[in-house]
């Protein structure tokens, strides 16, 4: 390879004790630069957010840049060995620097898919590739996807980073001037609060590095909002171009043909009354005329629940979520169609106007009162608390690759 314009990706540089891939790619970002390379674009790149031995956002990150390809795949070795845990179990990081383009196909089945270190070692071989895998390999197949990616549809997520010596300490943000910049800035920014909650969304918990994150359309929306949030000293930040927010994710799919850890958006008729379980999760069952599919709007949705609560049968509706373990867990859902709920209950005596009972099996009603019989039931109409449209999981559930409605409905398949 000569000096030309490189792909270099990272992915599995973190632990659960600390660390974060997008901090690493971003420090990298900053040392290629003093190095004298040109760094035109990084890329946060999220994957199947249910694959084995993912972290809790299954991301990767690449980094468009130009200069020689051994020095900078001698600098992105270098500087994951200062500070990736490389003795940490689960941490497994691979580096990839390429000048080649990488399938965008092997990007959209570890989007969609499951993927293999094989698979990936297919690929960057395939394509001539720099590549170094850590432990056993296991990063090479995100950071060959990242490298890989390309977003036919893409957001932006602006990421602070804390001071090093304030890493596992508590983070200092206004929770108030959150409030205000989701205030000022929605739709073209969303997810820094939960408004129906009343709690902050954009500030994580764990000991890594990110102070905060706001998530937008463009870099000038969430760099407007970030201006408004107040907080303590931030180390850097980075804006990242990602697939965040897109639906990349989903694929369309029918009831009794879903593989496990697949993201689907299924059509169906709710087949039974939804049922709340043990811990306030909510089953949904439906039918395509073909098969029968279990839904589950689990506790954490909160008031997304209510709205699968009010479903009855036969409405149609269209479903979005993971498949895992026989169930799509759903992130929102669409009524396409309220069917009418009718119950039928014991008639009014025509006569006396009491309350009718039973007369046996297929001879209809009586009144004990004055012994009138009538043989029509009275049919309650249900008034329906739901109307057709989208409804989505709050803020605080939503997944990285799920689109807020803010941004529009999904795309449905065939359209």
């Amino acid at each position: 390879m000569a000096i030309g314009d490189l792909r270099i990706g990272l992915d599995d540089t973190d632990s659960a004790d600390g660390l974060c891939t997008t901090w690493l790619g971003a420090l990298l970002a900053r040392r290629l630069r003093a190095a004298g390379c040109r760094v035109s674009e990084c890329r946060l790149v999220r994957l199947n957010p249910n694959a084995p031995f993912r972290t809790r956002g299954n991301a990767a990150v690449c980094l468009d840049a130009r200069g020689d390809p051994g020095d900078v795949f001698r600098l992105a070795c270098s500087t994951v060995e200062e500070f990736a845990p490389l003795d940490a179990p689960m941490t497994n990081p691979g580096v990839v620097v390429t000048d080649q383009p990488l399938p965008v196909a092997w990007y959209r089945r570890a989007v969609t898919d499951l993927c293999t270190v094989d698979g990936a070692l297919g690929v960057l071989e395939g394509a001539g590739a720099l590549f170094r895998g850590y432990g056993n390999a296991r990063g090479l197949i995100g950071a060959s996807a990242a490298v890989a990616a390309s977003f036919p549809d893409a957001t932006f997520e602006l990421l602070v980073y804390r001071e090093r010596e304030r890493w596992g300490t508590v983070r200092q943000v206004d929770a108030g001037s959150l409030f205000h910049a989701e205030g000022v800035t929605r739709p073209h920014t969303w997810d820094t609060v939960d408004t129906a909650r009343g709690t902050t969304v954009c500030v994580p918990h764990t000991p890594d590095p990110v102070l905060f994150g706001i998530r937008g359309e463009s870099p000038e929306w969430v760099a407007r909002a970030r201006a408004l949030v107040s907080s303590e000293p931030a180390a850097f930040e980075e804006c990242w171009r990602t697939n965040q927010g897109t639906d990349a994710h989903l694929v369309p799919g029918r009831c009794g043909h879903l593989l496990e850890g697949r993201s689907y958006i299924v059509a169906g008729t709710v087949a039974t009354p939804p049922a709340t379980g043990d811990g306030g999760h909510v089953t949904l069952r439906l039918d395509d005329r073909a098969a029968e599919l279990r839904c589950m709007a689990y506790e954490p949705t909160k008031g997304f629940r209510d709205v699968v609560r009010s479903l009855r049968p036969g409405d149609r509706v269209v479903v979005c979520g993971s498949y895992r373990r026989g169930s799509l867990n759903l992130e929102k859902l669409r009524v396409v169609r309220v069917a009418v709920a009718a119950s039928v209950r014991p008639p009014r005596c025509p006569s006396c106007g009491r309350r009718t009972t039973s007369d046996g099996r297929g001879r209809g009603w009586k009144c004990r009162a004055c012994r009138t019989r009538t043989r029509e039931p009275e049919v309650v109409i249900e008034e329906r608390t739901v109307a057709p449209g989208w409804y989505e999981v709050p803020p605080s559930a939503r997944r990285h690759l799920a689109k807020p409605l803010c941004r529009g409905p999904p795309r449905l398949p065939g359209r």
